[in-house]
């Protein structure tokens, strides 16, 4: 009797240290599999980081190729235009400069100097002397007044159709602008951007973009739909929303120019 307990009683150990080897291979399966799992998870991701990162190198490398070549081209066509609107402007007599050049934020918050056609008074720096109280308060709202009393006759011309704007190419061979992308902007209207700074300022700025092709009227800093605009380009920019642009940027201009602006 006592030998048959002894038997039943060592099988017993037995069943239970079996069950105990059991359990333990499928926890360390388990694990194994788990871990298996979260290498392919991390490698997939690492791909997927990997891929992104050249595709963003090959997008900016082709478009600044296309800024080189686009620009280098403009120079070269247009000196015919830059000569005879140099000659009007001229001819206004409302100053002895040609050119405007003005302190802007580039990449990175770089500090560049764009170039335009002055469409103002000479002296239209002088804020103070030319804008009445409710142009001045729009003026250090929105950076731009309307019907703005220091812009020439011709100057007119020039921004309705944005002629004034044609030197930038200049600045888009040098490498400060692109032909696509945010409107540089003052060092005071970044505020406006808040903790969107950095990634406002990551790109080169534009001759054109997202925010001069899709804005209205009511498109302004106050109601924050300029700094929507500009931060969506940013976000998803790419090839084919640049070329979309380009060709958006002369209804753009077309409409603005039926509305007299």
């Amino acid at each position: 009797m006592e030998n048959v307990r002894s038997v039943k009683l060592q099988s017993g150990n037995q069943d239970i240290r079996g069950s105990a080897v059991m359990l333990k291979e499928r926890i360390d399966t388990d694990n194994i599999n788990s871990t298996s799992s979260g290498s392919v998870q991390q490698t997939v991701k690492e791909r997927e980081i990997h891929t992104g990162t050249r595709k963003k190198v090959l997008y900016e490398a082709v478009k600044r190729t296309f800024d080189v070549i686009g620009s280098a081209l403009g120079m070269i066509v247009l000196s015919p235009v830059f000569l005879l609107i140099s000659i009007m402007i001229l001819a206004e007599r409302t100053g002895k400069k040609v050119i405007y050049k003005q302190r802007r934020l580039g990449k990175n918050g770089k500090e560049i100097y764009i170039y335009k056609f002055r469409s103002m008074v000479e002296d239209a720096d002088n804020v103070e002397k030319w804008l009445n109280p409710k142009q001045l308060k729009q003026y250090y709202k929105e950076y731009k007044v309307d019907n703005d009393p220091r812009v020439t006759r011709f100057g007119k011309f020039l921004r309705r159709t944005g002629l004034d704007e044609l030197p930038q190419i200049v600045n888009i061979f040098k490498g400060e602008l692109s032909i696509v992308g945010p409107r540089p902007i003052q060092e005071d209207e970044l505020e406006y951007y808040g903790d969107k700074k950095a990634l406002f300022l990551s790109i080169r700025p534009g001759l054109t973009g997202y925010w001069q092709v899709h804005c209205s009227n009511g498109s302004s800093y106050t109601n924050g739909t300029r700094q929507e605009m500009e931060l969506y380009y940013v976000r998803n920019r790419g090839l084919l929303m640049d070329i979309k642009l380009c060709f958006g940027t002369f209804g753009a201009i077309l409409k603005k120019f039926k509305r007299g602006q």
